[in-house]
């Protein structure tokens, strides 16, 4: 499943990038997994996500939706409210996305994972 960045999805990837620094697509990592402590299903797509990246040499990052982000630190007193991420993706995480595109919600498929870095911008040759 395969997403455009646009409205509020493009908000969501947009607090994404800001989490990560402002880092774009394209000198950031590749691979954003985001998930939550304690969930089954994101430990298992984190496991995809690992070997499909040292298979590609592919930087990823993941991204706890769920943990206080500094910006959100004036809504709720500083109690560290949940923010965009938490919002758009709170129920559907895992999500994996790739150069800012949403590839995978709940199940990464690896094969699916390496192909789409094989295609997608910014692809590192090895070797």
């Amino acid at each position: 499943m395969r997403e455009q960045v646009s409205g509020r999805v493009g908000a969501a990837v947009d607090a994404v990038r800001q989490r990560l620094g402002g880092e774009a697509p394209s000198t950031g990592p590749r691979v954003v997994l985001l998930g939550r402590k304690g969930c089954h299903l994101c430990a298992a797509a984190r496991e995809v996500v690992v070997d499909v990246a040292a298979r590609t040499g592919t930087a990823w990052r993941e991204v706890d939706v769920d943990a206080p982000d500094p910006r959100d630190e004036r809504l709720a007193g500083g109690a560290g409210a949940p923010g965009a991420l938490v919002a758009r993706w709170g129920e559907l995480v895992p999500v994996v996305l790739v150069d800012g595109v949403q590839h995978a919600v709940l199940r990464v498929d690896a094969d699916a994972l390496e192909r789409t870095l094989g295609r997608a911008p910014g692809r590192r040759r090895r070797g």
